[in-house]
């Protein structure tokens, strides 16, 4: 069995995900496949990972876990979505680094199932915008006291996935860019669901729904009907037309209220962004999806 872990990263809209997996449960289910609702493990599994303390669990320990997670008997394949699995936000941002937690949480949920072969799903997203989206959900004396003496400018990705690579040893690791979604949606949810390319997707459009006018929406399912043969690639110059001509505003532009982030200084994070992501798209055991 192969246990694949969402970790919906703060600030990546990771419930859009749990809905797309919910809406294609029945074919995954035909098909030995299992998405677990958060209702059904919220609670369980944090509970199992305070007492294991990322140790391994037992194989009766295991057991109980899936006969309370599970519906069918024996899947080859378990999805697990869990934002809180990498740390809550204040845990994010803690010493010694970005995400500095995150590794050690992926190996202790990975230990709830030994038996069971794990893998990891993650999204990135700017620090530029990350970081004040994770700021804002702290108690803002928490925040500044995080936040005390730091830059910024120097909580990068790279390190972080870095850490992680080294943490999770061989298991497999999928990341993307967030800010990439609209593009590459399908794809994003065809390898964490296990769905292959020639099985029709459900909710396969559901990351553009949420950025296109309803114009664009109407538009966007035009061209998919009438394009003579859809590839990968002739469905993104779709998507990306689409973006450009019927995006709105307030759907894709991020505004930044923190105090003392100037623009300048967005700016070079977001450079540092876009280098960190090519570095962390080379890295031998990084699984990449790129529009």
């Amino acid at each position: 069995m192969k246990a694949a872990f969402y970790l919906g990263t703060h600030g990546t809209e990771p419930e859009r995900t749990v809905r797309a997996l919910m809406d294609n449960r029945a074919w995954m289910l035909d098909n030995g496949i299992e998405p677990i609702p958060p209702s059904r493990h919220r609670g369980l599994l944090e509970e199992a990972l305070a007492a294991l303390s990322g140790g391994p669990a037992t194989p009766e320990m295991e057991d109980v876990l899936l006969d309370s997670i599970l519906d069918g008997d024996e899947p080859r394949r378990i999805i697990i979505s869990q934002p809180a699995l990498i740390g809550v936000p204040a845990r994010c941002l803690a010493e010694p680094g970005f995400f500095a937690a995150a590794g050690p949480k992926m190996v202790a949920a990975a230990n709830l199932f030994p038996s069971a072969e794990a893998e990891f799903f993650m999204a990135l997203r700017n620090p530029a915008t990350l970081i004040p989206f994770l700021l804002d959900r702290m108690d803002p004396k928490r925040a500044d006291q995080l936040m005390s003496g730091r830059n910024p400018e120097e909580m990068r990705w790279a390190p972080a996935i870095r850490q992680i690579l080294q943490s999770i040893g061989r298991r497999r690791l999928v990341l993307w860019c967030h800010e990439d979604t609209p593009l590459i949606w399908p794809e994003v949810l065809r390898r964490l669901a296990g769905i292959p390319a020639d099985v029709p997707l459900r909710a396969g459009l559901s990351a553009l729904a949420d950025v296109l006018t309803e114009e664009g929406m109407v538009e966007l399912r035009a061209a998919l009907k009438n394009a003579p043969k859809l590839t990968i690639d002739s469905r993104r110059d779709i998507f990306s037309d689409m973006l450009h001509r019927h995006a709105r505003p307030e759907a894709i532009d991020a505004t930044i209220t923190t105090p003392g982030w100037t623009q300048d200084r967005v700016d070079r994070m977001t450079a540092a962004y876009d280098d960190d992501v090519a570095q962390i798209a080379a890295l031998p055991g990084v699984e990449f999806i790129a529009p």
